[in-house]
Formats: structure tokens, C-alpha cells, sequence
């Protein structure tokens, strides 16, 4: 027989109260919150922290919903009282830029939730076991391939490497259609990162975003073309998306052809920062692992996945002015 002491209290709740935010800190948040609650309200935020020009005139805001001018600058008043905008009055119009204080903030926001609220809107049944079961078995024979193939590293380490590959990317995947072609191409990415010499070969660049959806597959890709093979340029982010951003893909295509099908978002990697020369993040409030040797640097460009194809476009060209200064520090002067 087994006996339960009444004294003893295994499921005992403890008190969490010391790890929750403070009561002032919550409520100062909640009516933050509250103020973003309105699309129109974040449209106008995305637009202003996406504006090339580092703001955005009320005029330009105004075109964004079918509502009166009293509305529009409701809320933009809004945003103003919970100190999220700035303003100045030049001639006849208002121009609003994100406070400085809240940049970084603002930023955060937008770039973790926009991609996800976008990739529910297109988000996959769960798998069936059948088809993860055929999944799993293709990804230990291309481990044991991709091993072989690197016999410099430790075999568990290369077939560990691989099938880590390949659990980030089903993550994020929407079809499975080509997940094993992608986890190859991933992970021999990958180890290669492992095995390379810093020392030795091209200048390597590796772009980081968030969503690895649009700026840092642009910037990549405009590296690549301009620098002719003579720098390496490669992309990754943070919480990568499901698929590269539609504007942004059509972009790609006029860069890289039909090359630009095989672009998709990677998960951000130890080992690519390592094997890169220059870290560049986007301007999106990423944080690199901090690797002796490498240097980092921080573009702050609009995101495509919030701009219109005009911006869209206009970001494209700012980067493309950000590659070719980039391209130069890199390369040797010819005399």
C-alpha cells in the first residue's frame, strides 16, 4: 500500500510575481499597444520607418486610406502623444520621422510580426507522418553523402550539421516539393563555412536581416553581379521566412535571371559569420555573434516587404550605392 503524506505539497505553486514587468513598465505598454492597434495607424508607422528620405510628408501619408484629412492626422496625433513620431512643419506641410529614441524599437516591431502576419496568410497544412517519415530517410542518406564528401571534418559533426540543416528549413517550409534539394544546398554551405580558410581566396560577405526575405537577398544579389567573382556576397536572417518577398523576387529575376529561382530564406548560422570577411546587417536590429577577425558594419535600408514597388525600387538603388562603396573597400586599388 502506498501512502501520501498530507504534509507534503508537490504541486505547490510558487510565487512568479518577481518576474513579471512592472506595474508602471506594463501599463506605459499597454497603452503603447493600444495606440498600434489600428492598421491604418501601422501602415503609416511601416511607411514612415520604410521612407528612403528617413521621413515621410503628411501628404504622402494621406495617400495610404480613403479617409478624410482630420482622420489622417488623428492618428498621426496619436502616434505622436505615445512618442513614437516626431514632427515639423516646412512651408504649407507636416513631415513625421520616427522618434530616435524609438527607432529601434519601432524597427523590432515591425520586422519580427509583418513577416509572420505575412506567412500565416500562406501557411502549409501541418506535414503528414508518411511524408516526414520518406523526409527523414533522404535526409540520412544525403548525410551520409554529404560526410563522405567531407572527410577533413568530423563525421558526426558533418552528419549532425545536416540534419540541423535540414530542421531549420522545414520550420519555415511551405511546400516540400524541393526541402531536401534546399537542406543539401544548405548544408553543404555550411560545412563548407567549417573548412574554410579566411585567409586564403575572395573577399566573403554575408548580409543579415530578420526575415532574410528582401533587403539582404537584394543586397546579395546586387554584390554578386556588380563585383564580377571578385567578392563572395551571401545572405541569411534571424526568424527566415517562408519564401523571398514577391517584389523582391522580381527584382532578383531582372539581377540574376533564372538563377534567382534558387534563392530562399536561410536560418542565420555560427559558422557563416565565421567564414565571412564583413557582416552586414540591415538596418533591422539583428545581432551577429561577435567573431575576432570579422567586421560588422550596419546599413540602415527600408524593408522592401513594407515599402511599394516604387520604394521598392528605391531601396534597390540605395543598396546598390551602399555594393559598390562596399566592392571598393574590399578590392585592391588598380594603378
Amino acid at each position: 500500500m502506498i501512502e501520501v503524506s498530507l504534509d507534503s505539497k508537490p504541486n505547490e505553486c510558487s510565487p512568479t510575481s518577481a518576474n513579471a514587468i512592472d506595474l508602471g513598465v506594463a501599463t506605459s505598454l499597454a497603452h503603447l499597444l493600444k495606440a498600434l492597434a489600428d492598421p491604418l495607424r501601422l501602415r503609416m508607422l511601416s511607411a514612415i520607418a520604410a521612407d528612403q528620405r528617413g521621413e515621410s510628408c503628411v501628404c504622402d501619408l494621406a495617400n495610404l486610406a480613403e479617409v478624410a484629412q482630420p482622420t489622417v492626422s488623428h492618428h498621426l496625433k496619436v502616434l505622436k502623444d505615445t512618442g513614437l513620431l516626431v514632427s515639423q512643419r516646412r512651408g504649407t506641410w507636416v513631415w513625421y520621422q520616427i522618434a530616435p529614441s524609438r527607432r529601434g524599437a519601432v524597427t523590432a516591431l515591425l520586422d519580427a510580426f509583418a513577416p509572420s502576419a505575412i506567412a500565416e496568410q500562406h501557411s502549409a497544412a501541418p506535414l503528414p507522418a508518411a511524408t516526414l517519415r520518406d523526409l527523414d530517410n533522404r535526409v540520412s542518406r544525403l548525410a551520409d553523402e554529404l560526410a563522405d564528401e567531407f572527410p577533413q571534418l568530423n563525421r558526426q559533426l558533418a552528419l549532425a550539421t545536416v540534419r540541423e540543416s535540414y530542421a531549420a528549413l522545414v520550420r519555415s517550409a511551405k511546400i516540400t516539393t524541393h526541402l531536401i534539394p534546399l537542406t543539401e544546398r544548405f548544408a553543404r554551405q555550411r560545412l563548407a563555412d567549417l573548412t574554410r580558410d579566411r585567409s586564403a581566396g575572395v573577399p566573403q560577405v554575408l548580409f543579415v536581416c530578420v526575415a532574410n526575405a528582401g533587403r539582404s537577398q537584394l543586397a546579395a544579389a546586387l554584390t554578386n553581379k556588380l563585383a564580377g567573382g571578385r567578392v563572395v556576397a551571401r545572405s541569411a536572417g534571424s526568424s527566415p521566412a517562408a519564401d523571398v518577398h514577391p517584389l523582391v523576387r522580381s527584382l532578383l529575376t531582372q539581377i540574376e535571371g533564372d538563377a534567382a529561382a534558387r534563392r530562399f530564406p536561410k536560418p542565420l548560422t555560427d559558422d557563416a559569420v565565421r567564414a565571412a570577411d564583413v557582416v552586414i546587417t540591415m538596418g533591422c536590429g539583428d545581432v551577429c555573434p561577435i567573431i575576432p577577425g570579422v567586421r560588422y558594419q550596419d546599413w540602415a535600408v527600408g524593408d522592401p516587404a513594407l515599402a511599394s514597388p516604387q520604394g521598392v525600387e528605391a531601396i534597390s538603388a540605395d543598396i546598390a550605392t551602399r555594393v559598390h562603396d562596399l566592392i571598393d573597400s574590399l578590392l585592391p586599388t588598380e594603378s
